[in-house]
């Protein structure tokens, strides 16, 4: 750890973080759980207290940067765009805290910000980051949102803080109040949803065992051997999760393995696994029989699936690097199962990762669509006559959901297959009983996903 690093206050460290996530060039460095927990890791001699405090002034200022942004521009004769990258994130951090957060009185926060403006070298340019600050903090009145009625989608898009585009496209595939349920929803915070690995413990058990660490726990929404968990500091101090009696897994990721419903002895393929939830998922509900080929494009991403099956102690999985887009001859017409679970938008999962509402675009969900379909190419001719298919996304966009079911079933020899009997009742409906199953989140009790099974039809 550096000198520089130990002078550091939590509030400067949070600037760091959210300035690496929005000022980079650096695609990997975009991705705010990437920056936030490597950032974490280096200053591990925190308390819980200011880690916690570090990571919810990073996720709030990221989960409303078009808000912050636009209450900003009601007091600043310079838009943000234009102010210096340092100034804009530190206005953005502080106004987060003076709107959203109660833990520092407000005076204190716009003092600690002209102290990090004057350390990192803007003597010129503290005065303004002050009188900007006290502006919102004396003025709150003047703060004026669009009206609901005349311009909804703007509406929408500065109260919840998601681009035009994306409320838009929520509104057209589903309604307007459906949309605003979502986009409430993308700023909830949430507990930790978990899985028990029923190879190593109870659900009870493990509930006991979570209790004695400090760990606050709870039932989740649909499956019994979910829970959900909050007040810990950091997973790898927790003993349960070093022993892999748990994995991290929302209720909706969880169903596609109830969705899947293997048989024992099957050859199960999953072709684009990491981090490897639904594998070893999957390599569980097998019993200890069959085998699951894990398979992701990188290296790198094979060293995560690895990571959680050495962790989880499950035996009958084998991680690979392999391309989806490639086809291995050696698979053709040998799977049981296979699992698609395709490279999406993830506008399903927005609460957990908001750095997808500035990255993501309509160009890039095309993109996306064009590359499901190539893997569903590949991937089908794995399937054995007579055996499962199952597609699955951590997106809401229809096009990328329904609008390739349709693809698929026009061009490839499987029809869908009632999934109804497999759900908790409260989730089945008219599309469970065809085959297929949209979560959105503000609606259902999870993530948003999307899962379809098929089964393979000609001989």
């Amino acid at each position: 750890m550096t000198k520089s690093n130990l002078r550091k206050n939590p509030r400067e460290i949070a600037l760091d973080i959210v300035m690496d996530i929005t000022e980079t060039k650096d695609d990997e460095a975009r991705f705010s759980h990437i920056v936030l927990n490597k950032t974490l890791k280096e200053y591990d001699f925190l308390d819980k207290q200011d880690r916690a405090f570090i990571t919810r002034i990073c996720e709030g200022t990221l989960e409303r940067l078009i808000t912050i942004d636009y209450i900003i521009n009601q007091y600043s004769k310079v838009k943000v765009k234009k102010m210096k990258p340092l100034i804009r994130s530190l206005l953005r951090i502080s106004v987060y805290q003076v709107k959203y957060m109660d833990r520092s009185p407000d005076f204190a926060i716009c003092n600690e910000a002209v102290k990090i403006a004057k350390k990192r070298g803007f003597y010129n340019l503290s005065g303004f980051v002050n009188g900007i600050l006290r502006n919102i903090i004396r003025n709150p009145q003047s703060i004026v949102f669009p009206n609901e009625e005349k311009e909804p989608v703007k509406y929408l898009s500065t109260k919840y803080s998601a681009p035009e585009w994306m409320v838009s496209q929520f509104i057209n595939q589903y309604s307007y109040e459906i949309a605003k349920l979502i986009l409430e929803d993308s700023l909830v915070k949430k507990e930790t949803t978990i899985r028990c690995n029923k190879n190593k413990v109870s659900v009870s058990d493990l509930e006991k065992k979570l209790i004695s660490e400090s760990v606050d726990v709870k039932e989740a929404n649909y499956l019994p051997y979910a829970l959900k968990i909050s007040g810990y500091d950091s997973l790898d101090r927790l003993e349960s999760f070093r022993q892999g009696l748990f994995t991290i897994q929302d209720e909706s990721s969880m169903l596609v393995g109830e969705i899947a419903s293997p048989k024992k002895n099957s050859l199960i393929v999953d072709v684009c696994a990491a981090p490897g939830g639904k594998s070893i998922h999957l390599a569980e509900k097998l019993e200890n029989t069959g085998h699951v080929i894990s398979r992701d494009l990188s290296q790198h991403k094979v060293n995560l699936i690895n990571e959680n099956v050495e962790r989880l102690g499950i035996d009958n999985i084998s991680p690979q690097a392999f391309n989806a887009l490639e086809l291995d001859k050696n698979l053709i017409n040998k799977a049981d199962l296979v699992l698609v679970d395709a490279p999406c938008s993830g506008l399903g999962v927005i609460s957990k990762k908001p750095d997808i509402k500035y990255n993501m675009t309509p160009e890039s969900q095309k993109n996306l669509v064009e590359l499901q379909r190539e893997i569903l190419k590949v991937a089908s001719q794995y399937v054995k006559p007579g055996a499962n298919l199952i597609y699955s996304t951590c997106t809401i966009n229809k096009e990328e959901n329904e609008g390739n079911v349709k693809f698929f079933l026009d061009n490839f020899p499987f029809k869908l297959t009632s999934i109804d009997s497999l759900l908790p009742k409260e989730l089945r409906n008219d599309d469970s009983k065809e085959g297929f199953l949209t979560l959105i989140p503000g609606v259902n009790k999870c993530d948003g996903f999307f899962i379809a099974k098929f089964t393979r039809i000609d001989s």
